[in-house]
């Protein structure tokens, strides 16, 4: 099997890394000073789960020298997805299969625009990872999972496959969701409170757990999500605020998710896909996600900052 990796970040690294080590055919899509460290020195990746260095691997920044392949894993933030389906658009034949990994649960849509919906699947991973350098992934949190399926979870062997490919692989636990929009919602419910509240408090996950009032927003935002979820007829399980509280106590509480650390950094960040997805999923059913907003709009000068559409050094007129 022939597998493209388009984004070789946090995730694209350590996903298509362990793919690589298991002696799968890897192509990683990279750029910038990624594209020269892999090409140069090669992948390191560092794991709670063992570490490990592919020292030769097969990476250009251009799909189309790439080919058609069996399998791509679009693992770009959520921002640059409509650009990496134009992008990739050479490596996709009639049997290709897309996998996009990113948090959120807009990304198929997005990639189904561009591409043949048929050749996308419904998709996302579970890992605490970040590039500790160029070339370098810095595995430092949560069992890394994989899942994905087609969005009406029809059979397909070439699914299996990907699925048994991955749980061949050391640190790497796969499975296909009986209901793939039901996985992709429990992971927008454990991931975006959580960005938010972290990139406003700054504060680790422990911290927001431990305090009461942090805790209580986490709750209320969990809940706004379940609620929008159930609205937008995502057959969401009765108790799916409680197990995703469960969850977040079982993440080492040191751990920060990427939007928060994005934006503390003045980055772009996953903003739009996460709380702005909310609201904007919210208006669209008629219902009210006082939580959510709040967390958008107090975040929404950070992200036009690091985009460059606003600017904090203007001098406000005297009164």
């Amino acid at each position: 099997m022939r597998i493209a990796v388009y984004g070789s970040g946090g995730v694209g690294g350590y996903f298509g890394g362990r793919l690589a080590q298991f002696g799968q055919d890897v192509v990683f899509i990279a750029r910038n000073e990624t594209l020269t460290a892999l090409r140069t020195e090669g992948l390191k990746v560092g794991s709670i789960a063992g570490d490990f260095v592919i020292d030769k691997i097969q990476v250009t920044n251009n799909p189309a020298e790439v080919g058609v392949v069996d399998y791509v894993l679009c693992c770009v933030k959520s921002w640059q997805v409509p650009a990496a389906a134009r992008a990739m658009k050479p490596m996709v034949g009639p049997d290709t299969l897309v996998a996009p990994l990113q948090n959120g649960v807009e990304a198929p849509y997005q990639l189904g625009e561009v591409l043949d919906p048929a050749n996308v699947l419904g998709g996302l991973c579970a890992i605490v990872a970040f590039m500790a350098g160029p070339g370098h992934v810095k595995h430092s949190g949560a069992n890394p999972l994989i899942r994905f399926g087609h969005l009406d979870n029809h059979a397909d062997p070439r699914v299996n496959t990907l699925s048994e490919i991955f749980n061949h692989c050391s640190g790497v636990k796969s499975s296909i969701p009986d209901d793939v929009l039901v996985a992709m919602w429990q992971k927008f419910m454990l991931i975006t409170p959580w960005s938010g509240l972290g990139a406003v408090s700054r504060a680790p996950l422990g911290v927001l757990l431990e305090q009461p009032e942090t805790r209580e927003l986490l709750i209320q935002a969990t809940e706004e999500i379940y609620q929008l979820g159930r609205a937008r007829e995502i057959n969401l399980p009765d108790d799916s605020v409680a197990r995703t509280i469960k969850t977040l106590e079982d993440i080492p509480p040191n751990s920060t998710t990427s939007m928060q650390r994005d934006l503390v950094r003045g980055r772009p960040s996953e903003l739009d896909a996460q709380s702005g997805a909310v609201v904007r999923l919210a208006h669209e059913v008629d219902l009210e996600t006082p939580v959510n907003r709040f967390l958008l709009y107090s975040l929404r000068s950070l992200e036009l900052r690091a985009r460059g559409a606003l600017s904090f050094n203007r001098r406000s007129s005297p009164r």
